[in-house]
This record gives structure tokens, sequence and C-alpha cells, in this order.
């Protein structure tokens, strides 16, 4: 069953979103050649700290560390480790997550770390944001989860891919709907499965994280041995964009973003809605 918010739940769940924001805030800024992926690590539980906020991966199904930090092939799911040391030219997503009074916060965002990044790489980040902030349109009421997927996907398709060929939009790992847990009902695939059908309507209350992961090359993937590092299965690289989105009365809340989506949307033509923390 998908869980509808009351006004006074999203207002609790924008407030974990801007602490989310704030970890990736500090995070980007840290995330430069010599830096491990545990320093990291490290940036985003003091952040918590200062919040007063829980981590939401820290510990989920046995994950070991407060954030997700996949570098170049990895897709997600990485886990940060004194091992991995970023480079110039490396691209780096991360994914994180908080909790305040038991209501939950999920964002990502691809980095790039120091220069010399092909424009291949920059266009593959550009296209995943852009498919993202695609899907966040379509949270509108009267449409259905089916109509994110394909917002998501025909953005994605509708972009030429530098060299040719075409994005890999990552099959296995999708969006999902969030609140009193990180990972609830429904599941949103980043593409339209007929078999799937419509999915639920989208009403007021309604809360999703909304997340494409696309690669230069395929679309499959693959589990290391540590059972949760998730790489592209012919080692392209790939990019990783999240936010989490409530759709109120007013239109779309963008929960993990500072402004609320309020820029973004302008220019899509849709108006955010207000932020209950203003």
């Amino acid at each position: 069953m998908v869980q509808i918010k009351s006004p006074e739940q999203i207002a609790k769940m924008r407030e974990a979103g801007l602490v989310v924001a704030a970890i990736h805030a500090a995070t980007r800024e840290a995330a430069v050649p010599g830096a491990t992926t545990r320093d990291l690590d490290q940036v985003a539980r003091k952040v918590l700290a200062e919040h007063d906020a829980k981590p939401n991966f820290l510990g989920y199904g046995g994950f070991p560390a407060t954030i997700c930090t996949s570098v170049n092939e990895v897709v997600v799911h990485g886990i940060p480790s004194d091992d991995v040391v970023l480079k110039d030219g490396d691209v780096i997503s991360i994914d994180c997550g908080a909790i305040i009074d038991g209501w939950h916060g999920d964002a990502a965002y691809t980095a790039f770390v120091g220069s010399g990044h092909s424009p291949e790489l920059v266009e593959l980040s550009r296209v995943t944001e852009e498919s993202m902030w695609a899907g966040i349109a379509a949270m509108k009421q009267g449409n259905r989860l089916v109509d994110v997927s394909r917002a998501i996907e025909t953005y994605i398709r509708r972009q030429p891919k530098p060299g040719g060929g075409k994005y890999g939009i990552i099959e296995d790992y999708g969006g999902h709907g969030i609140g009193t847990e990180m990972h609830m009902d429904p599941h949103l695939l980043n593409y339209v499965d007929r078999k799937r059908g419509k999915g639920p309507k989208l009403v007021p209350g309604f809360c999703l994280a909304i997340e494409p992961m696309v690669s230069l090359g395929t679309p499959r993937t693959e589990v290391l041995e540590d059972e949760w590092t998730v790489v592209t299965t012919d080692g392209t690289w790939s990019s990783h964009w999240e936010h989490s989105v409530a759709l109120t009365e007013q239109g779309p809340l963008v929960l993990t973003a500072v402004d609320g989506g309020k820029a973004k949307l302008a220019e899509l033509g849709i108006t955010a809605a207000p932020d209950p923390l203003a």
C-alpha cells in the first residue's frame, strides 16, 4: 500500500530533506583529489550530528556506512573506504539520507572530482539530472506512477549521446516511495514496462524518491562480492541523481532541494508548492 502523508507529516519530511541537502553541500566540497570515500562518510556523520538527525543508510540491511559513495563504473551502493582515494578525473555519485522524528529524506547527486572530464561524462550527468527533473515535473494530480517513469525515459531517449549509441537506463534499480521508511511502495521504474501497468494514481500526500541511474553503455549491472557494490557489467561509467518529492494540493515540493525545487520547476513551467518551513 502507498503511504499518504498529511501536510504536517510532509513538513517533517521537509526537515529531514534539508539535512540531506546539507550533507550534499558538505560532501560536494570535500570530494577533491586525495580525499578517501571514508573521509566523505565522516563529513556526512558530522552534518547529521549537527542537525540532531539520524542516518537511514547506516545499518540498513547491514549496510556499514552513513552514505553510499559510487565511483566511476560503480552505479550505486558503493561502500566508503580508506582504500578508495579520489583522483583527478573521477566521477562520484553520493547517495545519502536522514531521519527526523521518524520521517525520512533521501537524495543523490553526481560530482566531478578535479578537472579534465570529457564532454561525454559531463553530458551523461546532465542528461541523468534533467531526466530526474522531468520525472519530478510529472508529479501531478491525476497522473499515474507510469507517467513519472515515462517522463524520465522519454527525456533520456531523446538526448543524442556523444559519439553515438544509446544511454543505458539501469534496469535493476529505481525510485521508491518514502516516508516512515526509506524504501516503501511503490517501486518506480525509470522506464516504461507495460507488464507492470499504469500503477497508482498520484494524489496529494504521495511521496516519491525519484532517482534515475544511467550509464554510458549497458543497462545491466552486477553486485560485487561485498554484496553491496553495484557495477555496470561492461565497465562503463554511470551517473545517479535523486530527490525526494511530495505531491501537495499546491503542486510538487522537492523535499531535498534547498529551495524546494522552486527555481528548476519554474524553468519547466511548474509552480512548486510553498515550503511548509518558510
